[in-house]
């Protein structure tokens, strides 16, 4: 009997390193905004909030982790919230409010002004990360978006998408976790290394707020 597993292994990763190009190549220039407006937020006494369903709340999870321990440099620790994570948060929204609420509660709760929102979902469509995107938007959160190629209904929700090619789901969430990386990253990268880039950006929001 023959075994298929090398040929498995083989086609994974001359597919993933192909979209990872592509990925990256189309959207360079979103994720460095995205990661100089998350710093901005940060700069400016603001949070990250993060959210996502299933493989996307890990990734929500992870990436929150990153930020309020550290990724590559020492710094100080940084304000990051994964919204999947409180069980009792989510089992009493869930309960009295249902599913679809189960972030958007902890946005209105928790977000505030300058704060920003990165939603995660291959599919773009999850009905509970578009009510949080929702509930961002009407609180004055920046949000950002990681989905699968196209971006659903998260489309028409997120100031910055960083959607995908088209790519199995797998896939999908690889790239997710290595695009938020680069974020996490860059965010360090704007606050520590290269600050003089946040200020037109953080003079520009004290004029708004004047």
């Amino acid at each position: 009997m023959s075994d298929a597993a090398l040929e498995i292994i083989a086609r994974h990763a001359a597919e993933g390193a192909r979209l990872r190009e592509e990925f990256f190549r189309l959207r360079a220039g979103a994720l460095r905004e995205a990661a100089l407006e998350a710093a901005c937020a940060i700069a400016g006494g603001g949070k990250l909030l993060f959210c996502g369903n299933g493989g996307s709340a890990a990734d929500a999870q992870h990436l929150a982790a990153e930020f309020v321990n550290r990724f590559l440099m020492d710094r100080p620790a940084l304000p990051a919230v994964a919204l999947t994570t409180d069980t009792s948060a989510l089992t009493a929204i869930g309960n009295d409010m249902g599913y679809d609420e189960v972030f958007a509660r902890q946005v209105e709760a928790l977000g505030r002004p300058g704060d920003m929102l990165v939603a995660i979902s291959t599919s773009g469509n999850s009905p509970n990360v578009v009510r949080a995107l929702e509930g961002a938007a009407r609180a004055g959160l920046f949000t950002v978006g990681l989905t699968g190629a196209g971006g659903g209904r998260m489309r028409g929700l997120c100031r910055i998408l960083l959607e995908t090619p088209k790519a199995s789901t797998p896939l999908v969430q690889e790239l997710h976790i290595a695009a938020g990386h680069l974020f996490c990253q860059l965010t360090d990268h704007y606050l520590f290394e290269n600050a003089a880039a946040l200020a037109p950006l953080l003079a520009a929001r004290r004029e708004a707020k004047d």
